[in-house]
This record gives C-alpha cells, sequence and structure tokens, in this order.
C-alpha cells in the first residue's frame, strides 16, 4: 500500500509543484524538440514550456534518441510528460495514460522521386519498408498484415525516423512509413521524398502522462481546452507545420542547391549586418532570397534592385549609393528592417515583431497599421501575427479597405511573403546547423539559453 500511495504522490500536480519543476520527455528532432541559433524550439519545446508556465515551474527537458526510449521512460517514471508527437493507438491507449489530442496525423508510404515505387498495398507487398521499432507505424503494419499475409517489413532500434528518412532520400532504402505532418517537414531538406499513398485513417497526437496521474490529465484538460479557444493551438500548429502544406520541389531543390553556390559568398555581410542590427542573420539570408534569389545584379520591372531589392527611395533613406553593390545592399535593407521592427509595438512578442516588420517590408507599414486596426474591430488579436495573416488578405476588398486611412492593399502578398521567408530561414537553419546532438539524460531551458 505503501508503494502505490508513493507511486500517486510522484504523479501528482502537488508534487511538481512542490519539486517546482515539470520534467518532460522527448526527442532530439525538427518536428519535436531542437536547439536553434536562437535557442530551443519546436513544437513541442514551445507547447511543454507554456504548459510549465501555466503550472507556475520550470521546465526540464530530459531528451531520448526514439520513441521507444520515451515510453520506456515514461512507463518507468522518469518523466511527467511524454511529448514527442506521439500518436494514440489502440495499444498504446491500454498501456498508457494519454492527455487531450492536439492535432491528427495519416500514415504514408513514402519513397524518392524518380525510382520504382509502389502505389497500392498490393504493390508494398514486393517491397520492405523499413521503420523504427515499437512506433505506431509498426502497429499499424501487424494490423495491415492480416489483411495483407505476404506484407513484411524491417525494423529498427539504432536509426530514427528522422534518420530513416534521409537513407530513402540518399537511396539507401526504398521506403518507409511516416505520418504526413513529419513527411511534410523533412521534404523541405530531402526535396525529393513524396508521399505515396496512405495506410492508415486519421490518427490523434497527445502526450502520455505517467501512471496514476490523473490529477494532471484532469488540469490538461482544461488547460488545453482553454487554449483551443484562445486560438494558441491553432496558431502553433500552423506556426510549424501549417506552410509546410506549400511545397515546391523544384524551388526547394533550388534553394538548397544556392545554399552551397550563392550563400557563401554573401554570408559574412549577412552575418556582420545581423550582429549590427541585432537581427537574427538567417532571417536576413532567407528575406534576401526571397527578394532575389541572392542574385546581386537582380532589377525587377518596377525598379528595385539588388540583393535586398531596394527602392530608390528606400535606398536613399538608408544610406545606400549603389544598390548593385552586394554589401550595401544587405546592410541597408538590415537597417530598413530594424527600423521597422522598433516600430511594432511592444506588445506584440518578440518572434511575432520580427513577422510584422517583414509584412511592413513587403506592403507598407501604413498598411500593416489599417490592417492591426482592422485586426482589432473584427474582434481579433492586432497583436498576433496567427490573427493578422487572416485579416491582410482583408485589404483588397472594397468593404474593407474604403474605411482604412491607406485603402486598398494586395494583402495577400505580405502573407505569402512572410511564410516562404520563416520557410526558407528553417530550411537554412537545418542545412547549416543540424540539430545538437543534446544531453540523453537530461536537457535544462536555463542551461541552454546560456550557452
Amino acid at each position: 500500500m505503501g508503494v502505490a500511495l508513493d507511486s500517486l504522490l510522484l504523479s501528482s500536480l502537488h508534487t511538481i509543484r512542490k519539486r517546482k519543476k515539470l520534467i518532460v520527455l522527448t526527442t532530439n528532432t525538427s518536428s519535436t524538440y531542437y536547439y536553434g541559433t536562437d535557442g530551443p524550439k519546436g513544437m513541442e519545446y514551445e507547447l511543454a514550456t507554456l504548459f510549465a508556465q501555466s503550472l507556475g515551474v520550470e521546465v526540464e527537458f530530459r531528451v531520448k534518441h526514439n520513441i521507444n526510449e520515451v515510453l520506456k521512460a515514461i512507463q518507468s517514471g522518469e518523466g511527467d510528460i511524454a511529448a514527442a508527437g506521439m500518436t494514440r493507438t489502440r495499444e498504446r491507449q491500454n498501456k498508457y495514460l494519454f492527455g487531450p489530442t492536439y492535432y491528427e496525423v495519416t500514415q504514408y508510404v513514402v519513397g524518392k522521386r524518380f525510382r520504382n515505387l509502389p502505389r497500392s498495398m498490393e504493390d508494398l507487398l514486393q517491397f520492405k519498408p523499413v521503420i523504427v521499432a515499437g512506433t505506431s507505424f509498426e502497429e499499424n503494419l501487424i494490423r495491415l498484415k492480416k489483411e495483407y499475409p505476404a506484407l513484411e517489413w524491417d525494423t529498427t532500434t539504432v536509426l530514427s525516423t528522422e534518420q530513416i528518412l534521409e537513407k530513402v532520400w540518399l537511396g539507401e532504402i526504398d521506403v518507409t512509413i511516416c505520418d504526413d505532418k513529419i513527411i511534410s517537414l523533412y521534404r523541405r531538406y530531402f526535396p525529393e521524398l513524396i508521399p505515396l499513398f496512405p495506410v492508415s485513417e486519421a490518427e490523434e497526437v497527445a502526450w502520455i502522462l505517467r501512471k496514476n496521474g490523473y490529477d494532471l490529465e484532469r488540469y490538461a484538460k482544461k488547460w488545453f481546452k482553454k487554449i483551443k479557444k484562445s486560438g494558441y493551438l491553432d496558431e502553433l500548429v500552423a506556426k510549424y507545420f501549417g506552410y509546410y502544406e506549400f511545397f515546391d520541389y523544384f524551388d526547394i531543390r533550388t534553394f538548397h542547391w544556392r545554399i552551397e553556390t550563392r550563400l557563401p559568398l554573401y554570408r559574412k555581410w549577412f552575418e556582420e549586418a545581423g550582429n549590427k542590427y541585432n537581427i537574427p542573420w538567417t532571417l536576413l539570408a532567407a528575406q534576401s532570397y526571397q527578394e532575389s534569389h541572392w542574385n546581386s545584379r537582380a532589377i525587377s520591372p518596377t525598379g528595385v534592385r539588388g540583393l535586398m531589392m531596394l527602392t530608390q527611395t528606400t535606398a536613399q533613406t538608408v544610406d545606400v549609393t549603389n544598390r548593385l553593390d552586394a554589401r550595401q545592399s544587405i546592410f541597408g535593407g538590415a537597417r530598413y528592417l530594424a527600423g521597422l521592427i522598433d516600430r511594432i509595438p511592444l506588445s506584440v512578442q518578440p518572434n511575432d515583431r520580427y513577422l510584422f516588420a517583414l509584412a511592413a517590408y513587403n506592403v507598407g507599414f501604413g498598411h500593416l497599421t489599417d490592417a492591426r486596426r482592422l485586426a482589432a474591430d473584427l474582434g481579433r488579436n492586432p497583436d498576433s501575427w496567427h490573427d493578422l495573416k487572416s485579416v491582410l488578405p482583408l485589404l483588397s476588398q472594397p468593404k474593407y479597405y474604403s474605411k482604412l486611412t491607406f485603402g486598398y492593399a494586395r494583402g495577400m502578398e505580405p502573407v505569402r511573403y512572410v511564410d516562404r521567408i520563416v520557410n526558407y530561414r528553417d530550411i537554412l537553419e537545418q542545412t547549416l546547423f543540424q540539430p545538437q546532438e543534446l544531453n540523453p539524460d537530461t536537457t535544462n531551458t536555463e542551461a541552454l539559453q546560456t550557452q
């Protein structure tokens, strides 16, 4: 009875608050948690950090190599929650305590373009997918084998799903099974990957809570309901997965090539300008690619020129005498963007300030101000990029722009502009700075912030 009572106490909210720390078990991948150039990132990182803040405690991330290790750790009571894109399957539901669903996924067969690939379940019987053992992918294949007895696959406990996808891209593995969210994310790094056909219905993704954590489960249900109602959860899912739906194979393939061939010509100046104006250099580089594809001699029909595609008026404002001079263009564009960032109200969160400034760079600060005012009039949050990107397209409709100070604007353009820059920046950072191998036992965000 004493052991059972201790187990219950260890799982309680009281114990977490007394410990002043929420222990989160996760994996080191782009879809969950990784350390980027300006600190920890990832869907699970942001979600779990906000959850810990709601509890009034710090958060500690314990990083495991794969899902199997995460499941073993949560089963043994090593952490409070397992946050690693965990799919709620029938088998797991009987074994673990799940929290609320926060998005859904569908499993697909994945291969590489321009190869002989399966196009149906019958075709798949001639192949042998490679998957991580103990995952929801294996559980689904076991179910499918009842219908297709000839179906076979290989499992691994050494490779992660990300590593398997890379080997498919390299041509070392024919096919694998993966969910659509992960595929859409990694196609930006491995552009020849292609989802072939679905092999599951939609499945729910949720945290797994430690044994007997029923009070934690009740709290999580209320908390997730609150952030869903506020729109924050949709905003977070859109931030990490939303713009991945717009995949252009040839554009991404070309971008990877130009990272190797063109970026080295200008990287030093992007870094220097970023340091001078306190803007991440990868953001400047991504913006420049969106503007000119890193062509220092670029000239548009409207007269904007150079790497940052400055107008004559803007160039004069930031003391650029030659817009086709690469260094001048980079520093001029950075100076202009920094000025826009300074004009964004402090009520806007730091990450969104960059996005607001980029939108203003594209459409003009006056139209951005109009969009913020319109957002407030429509009952949306003028300080949230998630809300503002749904309002900006309305600037092209007479019903709305006729009542605004600066009138008509092609409001969809800044939305696409910002989404592409965010996409390019993420690909650039993942290509140049592979996610660091974090300590497999424990990673504290406070320690990460000081590195």
